[in-house]
């Protein structure tokens, strides 16, 4: 593992870069892909984290109508909880909070875009002591159009769950309220109500959030993306405070969709983004080199030719030490469009050059994204699973 300093809006982050110790880089991509579900409703949502304590990385999946877990290494599918609503599951956040060695899940459901007033919901999921059966669910609170969710370590160290709805309440065409970014505190008896606090409420349409890496004793930050750009939220002594990275407030820019981190190996940091929502375009912000360090960042387009962009992750799967680009689309409602999912990467530590390599070409209609090391060699592995491909495949990293 090799740490990267830099410098984000005047604050130190830490970037771990996933590279295998004694293996060189591979420039080369090599990936061997292998489908472990071929019956998914709607692969809406992944996670990936040690369910059954064994130290193997499992895969979990927000499907249609049901909550499962694959259990590495045989990915035999197990079902958590199963039609917790009348309409969709739509996202899970899953990660070991209390350091017992398996992990946490929080689910959303009742996924209903087009009610902002009494769409949403939000489940906490009790393990059985065998978590091969099902989990009991408790409801908590929560705002419509409940969308996306994840685990963050707070500025006392524990986790809270913070979820993102799509819409504000009551807005029509992505007009009206903000949308309320809460976090939910943890009670050490998860039946009590679980107090929230407001993260943030700036934007009138989001659609997803990345965890901004950061050391273990630090609390960890925010990018979020939507209708106004992307926006860093960082967790202050006073709540939490909100820095842009882009502001869309022009024609020409009308939001962002996916959002991640990343950094490149001379350790300059970088956002990727896909735009518009559902967009075509893989883009890149950079710091400007000149200007205050809390200014907007500079904009690149990698790739215009994406369909219905819904997919991205970030990690170091080639050994370079610095973070490349995993991209997948889903072309819904397209017909005769290809699907796909793409890895961008250079080998350049100011940004520039960057190459393509087709993952998978027309068999994946990337509903999400998702990278960690499966089988234990110290290279990241990628997940993926689709809408209408209905499907959830591995894609092993050879790079050894």
């Amino acid at each position: 593992m090799h740490q990267l300093k830099s410098c984000f809006f005047g604050f130190v982050a830490t970037a771990m870069i996933s590279s295998a110790g004694s293996a060189s880089a591979q420039t080369t991509p090599n990936f061997k892909t292998q489908e472990i579900d071929s019956n998914v409703g709607i692969g809406y949502g992944l996670a990936l984290a040690d369910v059954d304590g064994d130290g193997r990385t499992d895969i979990l999946l927000a499907d249609k109508d049901l909550i499962a877990w694959y259990q590495n290494p045989k990915w035999e599918k197990h079902i958590i909880a199963e039609k917790l609503t009348d309409k969709d599951h739509v996202c899970i956040a899953a990660r070991d909070i209390n350091g017992d060695g398996k992990c946490e899940i929080a689910v959303g459901a009742q996924w209903n875009p087009g009610d902002t007033v009494d769409s949403g919901a939000v489940f906490y999921l009790v393990p059985p002591e065998d978590r091969t059966q099902r989990w009991k669910p408790i409801q908590l609170t929560h705002e419509p159009t409940t969308h996306r969710m994840r685990w963050v370590r707070n500025r006392s160290g524990r986790y809270d769950l913070i979820v993102a709805p799509l819409h504000g309440r009551g807005n029509k065409n992505g007009v009206g309220n903000g949308v309320r970014i809460l976090a939910y505190h943890k009670p050490e008896d998860v039946t009590l109500p679980w107090n929230t606090t407001l993260v943030a409420d700036a934007m009138h349409m989001t659609h997803n959030f990345e965890v901004i890496p950061s050391t273990p004793d630090e609390p960890e930050s925010l990018l979020l993306a939507g209708r106004e750009g992307i926006v860093r939220l960082t967790s202050g002594t006073n709540g939490w405070r909100s820095q842009w990275v882009a502001r869309h407030d022009t024609p020409e820019l009308q939001g962002a969709g996916e959002v991640r981190w990343g950094a490149f190996a001379g350790g300059q940091p970088y956002v990727a983004a896909i735009e518009p929502m559902h967009g075509n375009q893989l883009v890149i912000y950079t710091p400007p080199p000149e200007g205050p360090k809390d200014g907007l960042w500079q904009r690149r387009v990698l790739d215009d030719t994406l369909v219905d962009g819904h997919a991205l992750a970030c990690h170091d799967l080639l050994g370079l030490n610095n973070r490349q680009i995993v991209v997948g689309w889903r072309a819904m409602n397209k017909i005769g469009k290809r699907v796909g999912v793409k890895l961008f990467y250079t080998t350049k530590e100011d940004g520039t050059g960057w190459q393509q390599h087709l993952l998978d070409d027309n068999t994946m209609a990337c509903e999400d994204v998702m990278g960690a090391d499966l089988d234990g060699d110290r290279d990241v592995d990628m997940v993926a699973a689709g809408r209408a491909s209905k499907n959830l495949k591995i894609y092993w990293n050879l790079r050894q």
